[in-house]
């Protein structure tokens, strides 16, 4: 019996909810990804280095304050946005998080808090990857709580001095300009800055044998009575909300982001499957392996769908807090179930670096964790349904 077969784009069949302007960026994206991407992914991956010949051409495409209006940046969609991430992160999740950090971290910050001397002077050159940023809110000893945060800054004259350490800082080593956020005043009101690599007093360390997020700079940042002139900082941006704010954003583009990754895995999964003989036949033929396959790619279709579903809402200023807690935690857990099974699809061979599977999956348990954890999701999200705070 002969019929016509249907590939993952034709199963989740979401192509007719794009406009013809996210189709696109999508596919721009997409052809970047596997013509420069993907060739240097594994040894990126192997090596701990982040491949920042790739930046210029990111900027290019217009992924820098890609969703921003003005001030040289794309002004895309949610969506087209959110699918761009998609496509970064279908090579490696470092991609999409240097993408998410300089856009939905550092140039949001500015963008929402700053005033329109810093719009004017910071964003145009962060559109275009002459200015690389990293976001400084994690601390060693404060990472879901950022409220107990213990970097200072005090005013003295026509400057800010702060102090603190920053961990676990994705762009650290590669960074011209960190957004610091710091406690000031008697009151300890949160208050953020923008702070250069090259004043007196900052430096950044590497964050050494990590075994997920290795294509991706991540390290450590140190101010020990650093001067910020008052020019640098983000006037708008007092009390906790506002970084929060930052992290809800950023966390948009996590959740697409890591759809991406699980594409990439069932795609390959697939495609492994159809071509891996035992006991005589493909395993495609065996009714366990469809039946992996038929889950992942249920489940991979409810997020896509979801995923959609919140990026109009986004665009049209309608999404809550916890529309993107529940996006983030739903399509993490999803994305790494999906990695997971892909891999005990592949046996042994999905431990290969080349096979891309495992590196996925490794990534994935990072992500679950970072802006939010799975947990903290959940709070949130029960909080907003209960009116009770059980944090």
């Amino acid at each position: 019996m002969s019929f016509k077969t249907l590939n993952i784009e034709e199963l989740i069949g979401w192509s007719d909810l794009f406009t013809d302007e996210e189709k696109l960026v999508r596919a721009s994206v997409k052809r970047f990804v596997v013509d420069k991407c993907m060739p240097k992914i594994v040894e990126s991956f192997e090596n701990e280095k982040f491949p920042s010949e790739l930046v210029s051409q990111m900027a290019k495409l217009g992924l820098f304050g890609a969703d921003l209006d003005g001030y040289r940046c794309a002004g895309m969609s949610a969506t087209a946005y959110g699918m761009a991430c998609h496509e970064l992160e279908a090579c490696d999740s470092s991609l999409r998080s240097f993408v998410s950090v300089q856009t939905s971290l550092c140039m949001y910050s500015i963008y929402h808090f700053g005033t329109e001397d810093q719009k004017q002077y910071w964003l145009p050159a962060m559109a275009s990857g002459k200015i690389i940023s990293c976001f400084g809110l994690t601390e060693p000893n404060s990472g879901s709580d950022p409220s107990k945060i213990k970097t200072k800054a005090y005013k003295d004259g026509n400057h800010w001095v702060l102090s603190g350490s920053k961990a676990w800082i994705t762009n650290a080593q590669l960074a011209d300009i960190a957004i610091i956020w710091a406690k000031t005043g008697k009151d300890n009101s949160i208050q953020g800055f923008i702070v250069e690599k090259d004043c007196a007093n900052f430096s950044s360390d590497k964050i050494f044998h990590k075994l997920s997020f290795r294509a991706s700079s991540t390290g450590s940042l140190h101010l020990n009575e650093v001067k910020v002139p008052e020019a640098n900082r983000i006037v708008k941006a007092v009390g906790l909300s506002a970084p929060l704010s930052c992290l809800n954003n950023a966390r948009f583009s996590v959740a697409f982001g890591v759809l991406g990754a699980a594409y990439d895995c069932l795609e390959r999964a697939i495609k492994y499957s159809k071509n891996r003989y035992q006991f005589g036949s493909p395993i495609a033929k065996k009714q366990l392996i469809q039946h992996k396959l038929a889950i992942m790619s249920t489940e991979l279709t409810r997020s896509a769908l979801s995923s959609i579903h919140f990026a109009k809402l986004k665009d049209s200023n309608k999404i809550h807090p916890a529309h993107v807690s529940l996006l983030k935690r739903s399509n993490c857990n999803i994305a790494i179930m999906i990695a997971r099974e892909a891999r005990i699809i592949f046996g042994a061979n999905g431990i290969v670096n080349t096979s891309h599977i495992l590196r996925h999956s490794l990534n994935l348990e990072s992500i679950i964790t970072y802006e939010g954890s799975e947990e903290i999701h959940s709070l949130i999200i029960g909080r907003y349904l209960t009116g009770e705070y059980a944090f």
